[in-house]
């Protein structure tokens, strides 16, 4: 690695300390006949981990550069493919149909530059996943996983709570990282629920959340002002809100029976 260019539009920071990818590992808890796709293996450190726990690794690297490295570093590790192509324009379904597996988990350092796509895709996949275990940049991961009342919390964490049950693992330095990044890290897991909350109609439910994180210091009667304002009204003094409460107030189930008391699609 002390020859690489790492580059800057791929958001190349990768892990030196070896005893992170041991402790994402033991914290993901993946079954030996779980399938892990893995975003971004750099230099293979997490990877060769993963495949010692892990039935199969799938794994998609956008930097074709770094396939020399990774053909050496894990020419040992029999049961991990690396797909060299950018996660975000490739068929997840397609890529796997031709594997047996009991489970389905992603573990991954993801680029910072393009953490909410890789995740939004992942959660919209046609997949089902069991579990997905990401290094994310700190900030970002406080919004990911922050409860109601909290200024991080916003449109994508409601999203998120509706699919999974998140939680923060643990912190990592950004010295654990070369080159180092300007900024710390944080392991996050994801895992699915078991029984999701019922909604009438997806794409509303999702307009509804979008809509009501519009402007984030505006009230929902401001910031659903297009809506039947009664409508909302009682939904909100079902659950003690008045119309001048803000989005980030108001937990998951209040966004759901909001979207299911208009029965309606957009």
């Amino acid at each position: 690695m002390d020859r690489f260019q790492f580059k800057k539009k791929y958001g190349q920071n990768f892990l030196r300390d070896e005893t992170i990818p041991s402790k994402i590992v033991s914290a993901s808890t993946i079954p030996s006949n779980a399938l892990v796709i893995e975003i971004g293996p750099g230099a293979g450190i997490l990877t060769k981990q993963l495949s010692l726990v892990a039935k199969q690794v799938v794994s998609y690297e956008v930097d074709r550069d770094l396939k020399p490295i990774l053909e050496e570093y894990l020419k040992d590790c029999k049961n991990v493919d690396i797909i060299y192509d950018d996660f975000l324009n490739r068929d997840m379904s397609e890529d796997l149909k031709d594997y047996s597996y009991d489970s389905l988990y992603v573990v991954a350092n993801l680029p910072y530059y393009i953490t909410t796509p890789i995740l939004m895709k992942l959660i919209d996949a046609p997949l089902f996943i069991d579990k997905i275990v990401i290094m994310v940049q700190k900030e970002v991961g406080d919004r990911f996983s922050a409860k109601p009342g909290s200024k991080e919390y916003g449109s994508i964490t409601v999203y998120l709570n509706y699919f999974f049950e998140a939680k923060k693992l643990f912190d990592v330095s950004r010295n654990c990282f070369v080159p180092k990044p300007n900024v710390d890290s944080v392991i996050l897991s994801f895992v699915r629920k078991k029984e999701v909350p019922f909604v009438s109609d997806f794409s509303f439910f999702t307009k509804v959340v979008r809509d009501s994180f519009q402007y984030k210091r505006k009230t929902l009667r401001n910031n659903l002002k297009a809506y039947d304002m009664t409508v909302v009204e009682r939904v909100l003094e079902k659950y003690h809100y008045p119309l001048n409460v803000r989005a980030e107030q108001l937990p998951l189930e209040v966004f759901v029976e909001i979207s299911n008391a208009f029965g309606q699609k957009d």
